[in-house]
């Protein structure tokens, strides 16, 4: 089956997965064929690899946060 080119289109779906192809398609017989999938979110890799950075932060700022308190009650008790 030769497709022209013309006839693809990119549509948005719903929060369900639907796609509305308008009216003029109203009460015909439609054979729709996905041809490629986009994600709007981050895929498995990207998220692991933020929740690293946010770790490694975290540990970074409670260090930090340890010598400043220490550094604090040093202070408070001279």
């Amino acid at each position: 089956m030769k497709v022209d080119t013309d006839d693809l289109r990119t549509n948005e779906t719903d929060d369900r997965g639907r796609i509305y192809l308008g009216t003029e398609y109203a009460n015909k017989r439609v054979t729709v064929a996905v041809v490629e999938v986009e994600s709007d979110g981050p895929d498995e890799e990207e998220l692991a690899a933020a929740y690293r950075d946010a770790s490694e932060s975290a540990e970074t700022l409670a260090e930090e946060w340890a010598d400043a308190s220490d550094e604090a009650w040093d202070d408070g008790e001279k």
